[in-house]
């Protein structure tokens, strides 16, 4: 993989990316196609990740975390995707199933559970949409009853990323009634009693990345797992979004330079009419074009990456990052397959795995239309 041009702010990210750059080359490239048609599930992956400092990055250096600006954190994921997006998207969840425990837990749960999250001993889950409630998340109907020192939840969840290999889930639940104030966190253990991750989907892409629904039946979840307030939790899961549209948005830049990377490799290799095929001017402009979007796309999310490290509201900006980058990813890798031709289409070549990953980030983290409600309620509220 050529190296992309990097401003990053420290020696220490450079040293950082480095080591990224290093794993994604040697562990990560070399294995992904293979696992990928073997719907394998890469867990030893994230230990590695855990081990090598890369698991936490953004997070807390008193509990394991890397202390790094978001920003050095998104630099790093995209390095990933572009090598293997199951394990960059992978990395994107868990950053944000450690989140609320981060950010609105108490200094006694940070403590007894979010080191082994940052080592890598325990890989996290996602739990916010449901069957019903998609992109309405405020509709959801997963319910927690208090019993004792217990809540006993039951409904089921949907679209799980790492459902049945998680460590741990966050549950988005209603603890009152209906609408956003009526919603709660709790952190629970996949041992729990009552918590059932279904089947796997079979996916289109992303075959190492397991999805799948989690069902609760009387599942009963300690009463100290309740994160933040009771009643906080839609709020808790729109700040983990904002975070994590930033994710997709690095992990969609990933994808599109892994796109341009082949694109380019095979225009300046085929040869058609006595000449490269990179050489003529309506591939050379294709690929120009297609480099242009990518180091838009990778300018944007930096920026909005800046605005969070700041301390300053970035909510529409990374829903505009999440949107300009995924559309441009799936852009950019539809063109990857016309530049190859016949080679594009066949599994002998990377491009089509690009492009069927590509789709999902436009879905995943708030569909692409749910993005444009989100900027278009900013410019006029």
């Amino acid at each position: 993989m050529p190296p992309v041009v990097r401003s990053l702010p420290t020696a220490e990210a450079e040293e950082l990316l480095g080591l990224t750059r290093e794993l994604a080359e040697q562990e990560l490239a070399p294995r992904a196609p293979g696992m990928e048609k073997r719907s394998e599930f890469p867990r030893e992956v994230f230990r590695t990740l855990g081990k090598s400092g890369l698991l936490g990055l953004p997070y807390d250096e008193r509990y394991g975390g890397g202390g790094q600006p978001y920003e050095v954190y998104l630099h790093v994921l995209e390095e990933l995707s572009r090598a293997w997006l199951a394990v960059g998207l992978g990395l994107s969840v868990h950053t944000l199933a450690c989140f609320p425990l981060a950010s609105f837990g108490t200094d006694e749960q940070r403590d007894r559970w979010l080191p082994d999250m940052l080592a890598g001993d325990l890989l996290g889950a996602y739990c916010l949409s449901e069957a019903g409630s998609g992109s309405d998340a405020a509709a959801l109907q997963t319910r927690a009853v208090r019993d004792g020192e217990s809540w006993v939840v039951d409904g089921t969840k949907a679209w799980v990323t790492h459902g049945g290999v998680a460590d741990f889930y966050n549950l988005m639940v209603r603890t009152g009634g209906q609408g956003a104030k009526g919603i709660s966190c709790l952190l629970a253990e996949a041992d729990t009693p009552g918590l059932l991750p279904q089947q796997p989907e079979h996916k289109m892409g992303m075959n190492s990345s397991q999805t799948a629904s989690v069902l609760l039946e009387s599942a009963r979840v300690p009463a100290d797992r309740l994160i933040g307030e009771e009643g906080q939790g839609f709020r808790i899961a729109m700040s983990a979004l904002d975070g994590g549209r930033l994710g997709i948005s690095a992990c969609s830049v990933g994808v599109a330079q892994a796109a341009l990377d082949t694109a380019v490799a095979y225009a300046a290799e085929r040869r058609q009419f006595g000449q490269r095929i990179a050489d003529f001017q309506g591939l050379s402009f294709l690929l120009a074009d297609m480099a242009t979007q990518v180091e838009a796309a990778r300018a944007l999310y930096l920026s909005v990456a800046r605005l969070r490290d700041a301390g300053r509201p970035f909510g529409p900006q990374a829903a505009m990052a999440k949107l300009f980058c995924s559309d441009t990813a799936m852009r950019v890798a539809t063109d990857a397959v016309q530049v190859l031709g016949g080679y594009g289409y066949v599994e002998d070549f990377p491009a089509e795995r690009y492009l069927r990953e590509a789709k999902i980030l436009q879905i995943v983290e708030g569909t692409n239309q749910v993005q444009r409600v989100v900027i278009g309620r900013s410019l006029t509220t």
